[in-house]
């Protein structure tokens, strides 16, 4: 399964921002450093679940770093919506 949230690590600077509007508190200060130099964020396995793909962070990340992934929209009946339907 893909994950809902990626983290492009290479432009990652560390300045949390991120970490300061996740609703759901996931995203954490790794002990990683990038090839810059800059300790990255990340979110643990154990937890991306709980992940909702709001983007909060996506939009405050200055630097591009944070891709996010919605789950298809689904009907009343259980199935993928159309959602370009008129």
């Amino acid at each position: 399964m893909m994950r809902p949230i990626e983290f492009r690590e290479d432009r990652c600077k560390g300045c949390a921002l991120c970490m300061t509007v996740c609703p759901k508190e996931i995203i954490t200060m790794s002990s990683r450093f990038n090839t810059s130099g800059y300790k990255v964020v990340e979110v643990r396995d154990e937890v991306v679940e709980e992940c909702t793909s709001c983007a909060a962070c996506a939009l405050i990340c200055p630097d591009y770093a944070i891709s996010v992934w919605r789950k298809p929209a689904k009907d009343r009946k259980g199935e993928i919506a159309d959602v370009h339907a008129g």
